[in-house]
């Protein structure tokens, strides 16, 4: 039942070579190489334009190391193309080639438009069945779904430098690209795209962000599910193309646009100093499951690319799916590591990322199994030369299991210990103060054993999925209506406290009481020893409404409203300081891990921990709401010579008296933060900083962080 091709080119033809992988633009053409280890033939389809006829049907003869591969000679830049491929059609047994379907090169650097109506999806499905003879399509959809396009890698970098800036000095601003500036109020002149968040960089700049994390921004397709709803994917979790810049965030039409403004936003957000790291998706594609379309992968060779599984009659017609997105990569398959590692590589290499953030990183330590830190793709990434300069940050869980503290030595990890730890001490939940101790100061008992330091731990108190910082003080409870899945999506061990309204309310006591609650979480995040994380708009007291799941909302329940940044100044401000103080603080920026001791000779260890009396906090009562502890800043060389932070953390309701340690001979204690104060009290500049007087007991308000420090 497949289409007959035929070779209909005018072109001059040469065998080519398997590597490397993709379009890649030499003397005089193009070489073509594409990875199918089971494929009968191969076919190289070339458009004039995205939904043109095919200029040219070229099958590729010429076979390496399973890579099929031809050079054309008189292929330019912007040349649009696809592939068709053609094998046996068994889904019990994996196979799925349908020489029908116009394929997506998985190695494309741009893609033509989006696989975004649902038509067009629906052209590329090949339904599932096991009655084989009544599921195959023999539809031919070259005309409806988006094309790969033949980049040139050139471009004026301007003497592009790196910022390299080491992890204890980093602090990660996590954001959606488009949804930074989508929204009426952000006044920029091509607002939700690449060239629109330019504009926004000398706000990164004032909040004093060296690090943006940007949510995925590589070439996404929605899932059908979702577009007949009306809704899409907004987040942009469900790749297709990890070579391609995703082409809606363009501000023009060009199939090369992409590309030349992506760069562009990486190259001037590094002449700002500030490092872009990737929220990269590599655990699943955006083919879904059984029943999901042949966009790319599933057709040039399900069996290689994906984890396939099924009962002993269809031993390989399902998919493993630990993503829960339908289908996980096989990361046991060198295939798909050395596709994935060409893709990183690119990212740093032609487009000059500085780091990633791998979306469900236990999915890529399963290799025939559950998860491994020696796992073969990790392995890789270690040895690799060029990702030893850049930032490996994993989201440390999938659906089969939390590694929270297991990945190597040369990943960070999103600490959701921390996460919950912080929440709960904060709304006033029971036991947590053992637990804080270990979050607030790096968490050595998960990453010191293996040879990391603090700043291993990225820190986050709020990410992109689950309340903003806003929520997380104004709700009880989810409010995810919207996604219209009957508000059974998102978490519901949120660890938030509403402060005595649910949502939104003009009550002035609980409006003060959740000022004030933010401001102690924003505390705990920015002075916590390991890598702060802000997810954008906390600063601003941005809300969705109680929205824990707004994956799918494109629209002002996800966007940055600037009107925030004039209504809610006192926190931006706020929040700028703390930053400030962190980052030009050197014993709130210590890489290695605090003992107790005393290294500088001067009586006072590194750290010394008090309850309210000064004696020994109580770590193992159930009721304790208080902790209280000293750093010693002369332990790490500074211009600021000697001098001590003291921490008191009151979660509880009621006032407490607490004794402070004695300064020190010649120091005397001083006032910064305390949470407690009206703004422009909250945080004091060092021109005037209160004295106490007397200087051994500060009068602690509830639900309130305080900040002194002895000089």
């Amino acid at each position: 039942m497949s289409a007959e091709l035929i070779q209909r080119t005018q072109r001059r033809l040469l065998a080519g070579n398997h590597f490397p992988l993709g379009a890649t633009i030499q003397a005089g053409g193009v070489n073509f190489a594409l990875y199918s280890k089971n494929a009968k033939r191969v076919f190289l389809l070339l458009f004039d334009t995205p939904d043109s006829e095919p200029s040219d049907v070229i099958e590729l003869v010429e076979r390496t190391r399973y890579v099929w591969h031809v050079f054309v000679e008189g292929v330019r830049a912007g040349q649009c193309y696809g592939y068709k491929v053609d094998g046996d059609y068994a889904p019990a047994q994996g196979m799925r080639f349908n020489v029908n379907k116009l394929l997506l090169d998985p190695y494309a650097k741009a893609v033509t438009g989006k696989f975004s109506n649902r038509d067009n999806l629906l052209l590329a499905y090949q339904a599932d069945s096991p009655e084989l003879d009544l599921s195959f399509d023999a539809r031919d959809n070259s005309a409806v779904v988006p094309k790969a396009v033949v980049i040139d890698d050139v471009f004026d970098w301007q003497d592009d430098r790196r910022p390299q800036i080491p992890f204890e000095q980093l602090f990660i601003y996590e954001v959606h690209l488009k949804g930074f500036t989508a929204h009426p109020s952000s006044g920029v002149r091509h607002p939700g795209t690449y060239r629109g968040f330019i504009e926004k960089i000398p706000y990164l700049k004032s909040l004093g962000i060296n690090a943006v994390e940007l949510l995925p921004i590589q070439e996404c397709c929605p899932e059908d599910v979702v577009l007949r709803k009306g809704l899409t994917n907004y987040w942009g979790y469900n790749t297709i193309a990890f070579f391609a810049p995703e082409s809606s965030y363009s501000t023009c039409r060009g199939p090369t646009c992409p590309v030349e403004e992506f760069k562009t936003l990486v190259r001037e957000l590094h002449k700002a100093g500030i490092e872009v790291i990737l929220d990269v998706v590599y655990n699943h594609t955006a083919e879904g499951d059984e029943r999901g379309p042949s966009m790319s992968f599933r057709g040039i060779d399900n069996r290689e690319y994906y984890s396939l599984t099924g009962s002993a009659a269809q031993p390989a017609r399902y998919y493993e799916n630990f993503s829960g997105c339908g289908n996980d990569l096989d990361f046991g398959n060198p295939a798909v590591i050395r596709m994935v590692m060409d893709s990183l590589r690119y990212w740093v290499e032609v487009m000059h990322v500085d780091g990633f953030r791998f979306d469900l990183a236990s999915v890529l330590g399963r290799d025939g199994g559950g998860f491994h830190r020696t796992a073969s793709f990790f392995d890789v990434i270690s040895q690799d030369p060029v990702m030893q300069h850049v930032k490996l940050i994993a989201e440390p869980w999938d659906l089969g299991s939390s590694e929270v503290g297991n990945f190597p030595v040369d990943w960070s990890e999103w600490n959701s210990r921390f996460r919950d730890t912080v929440r709960k001490f904060v709304k006033g939940d029971a036991e947590q103060l053992s637990e804080l101790g270990s979050r607030i100061t790096g968490s050595a008992d998960l990453y010191e054993d293996d040879g990391r330091s603090a700043y291993n731990s990225i820190n986050f108190v709020t990410c992109h999925d689950g309340f903003t910082l806003h929520d997380l003080v104004a709700y009880n409870r989810k409010r995810n209506e919207a996604n219209l899945e009957g508000n059974v999506d998102g978490r519901d061990d949120n660890y938030s406290w509403n402060c005595g309204v649910e949502g939104e309310t003009d009550d002035p006591a609980v409006l003060r009481l959740r000022r004030q609650q933010m401001k102690n979480l924003l505390c705990l995040l920015i002075f916590s020893m390991g890598t702060p994380m802000l997810l954008a708009g906390d600063e601003v007291a941005r809300s969705q409404g109680g929205n824990n799941n707004a994956y799918c909302q494109d629209n002002e329940t996800s966007w940055f409203d600037w009107t925030l940044l004039e209504r809610n100044a006192d926190l931006f401000t706020f929040t700028h300081r703390l930053i400030m103080f962190q980052q030009i603080c050197p014993v709130l920026q210590r890489r290695k891990f605090v003992l107790g001791v005393d290294s500088n000779d001067d009586g006072i260890p590194d750290i010394s921990w008090f309850g309210r009396d000064l004696g020994s906090p109580r770590w193992n009562d159930p009721q304790a709401r208080l902790l209280c502890y000293r750093l010693d800043g002369g332990e790490i060389p500074s211009p600021f010579g000697r001098y001590y932070l003291l921490f008191i953390l009151n979660a509880g309701t009621a006032t407490e008296w607490v004794e402070l340690p004695p300064p020190g001979a010649g120091l005397a204690w001083y006032r910064i933060i305390d949470t407690s104060l009206p703004a422009g009290e909250d945080f004091l500049g060092k021109d005037n900083l209160v004295r106490l007087e007397p200087d051994d007991v500060y009068i602690t308000n509830p639900h309130s962080t305080v900040v002194l420090v002895a000089y």
